[in-house]
């Protein structure tokens, strides 16, 4: 089995652009490059990666397509489209020569219409990815996993794979209507989810393990052992813990999880996603 972590970032810091690393996340405005995730996935036993956009531009494409080509444990990569764009198809055919480059993301969290994902030109742009064999993964907020859910019900052939557990409000205790609707979006079989993006909803400076219980119980229960796949957010997640700690808060939780179970988790549920 290879191990993957399925969620990460690699980025040359610019403040204008990355404005969303505002100066409370002080630790991660700088670059963060290849060379400095290599020894960490090695320490911590990883064989290989997912890089994820974090810049909604086709120049994050050749960026991270430049990072893999250099890099053999990137094992894939996430990129961005206009999936709204008339020419989104033509884009996609383009991307289409690239073996590592394995789907798409948009940063829908942060667009004002919530319900952006459910437009007809945004639909169009999802059909183009089935099409051109792109899975997309789904960066939301709780409040949009209604609407996530119908997305995955308009088009039940094409894979979505849930980030960072859709960010519920771990440091508030918030649970019940998260709940509720992972359960639902669940309930689609061709939606996966990455247990990933947690330390940085809870209490930065004090979680404990036992704050995510109740938030993986959830997602365990909801998606089953196939559908569900580590990814640590490095380096976003440093500002609330290092590499080791979350990748220790997941394996503690797991420790009463069978072999073929925490094998699924930690490597083949990526690897059969992304067809790495």
């Amino acid at each position: 089995m290879a191990r993957i972590d399925a969620h990460q970032h690699f980025w040359q810091y610019q403040p204008e652009r990355d404005a969303w690393i505002t100066d409370d996340m002080a630790v991660i405005q700088r670059d963060f490059l290849p060379e400095d995730l290599a020894p960490l996935l090695q320490e911590h036993g990883f064989d290989g990666c997912v890089v994820v956009q974090s810049d909604q531009s086709e120049a994050e494409n050749e960026f991270q397509l430049a990072n893999a080509a250099a890099h053999d444990f990137i094992r894939g990569v996430v990129g961005w489209v206009d999936l709204r764009a008339e020419n989104v198809a033509e884009r996609l055919a383009h991307y289409s020569q690239f073996a590592k480059l394995k789907g798409f993301r948009h940063v829908l969290q942060g667009e004002a219409d919530r319900t952006l994902m459910l437009t007809p030109a945004f639909q169009r742009g999802i059909r183009a990815l089935l099409a051109h064999g792109f899975t997309y993964d789904v960066l939301i907020f709780p409040d949009q996993l209604p609407y996530a859910a119908e997305l995955a019900a308009a088009h039940p052939h094409q894979p979505f794979l849930l980030d960072h557990i859709a960010k519920p409000y771990i440091k508030r205790g918030e649970i019940d209507d998260w709940k509720r609707d992972i359960q639902n979006l669940a309930a689609r079989d061709n939606v996966c989810c990455k247990v990933s993006g947690m330390v940085t909803e809870a209490d930065w400076h004090g979680w404990q393990p036992a704050d995510f219980r109740p938030y993986l119980d959830v997602v365990f229960d909801a998606f089953g052992p196939s559908r569900v796949m580590f990814g640590s957010d490095w380096p976003v997640c440093l500002v609330a813990g290092q590499y080791g700690q979350v990748v220790d808060l997941v394996q503690q939780y797991l420790a009463g999880f069978s072999a073929d179970e925490q094998r699924r988790f930690w490597g083949d549920n990526a690897a059969q996603f992304y067809r790495l």
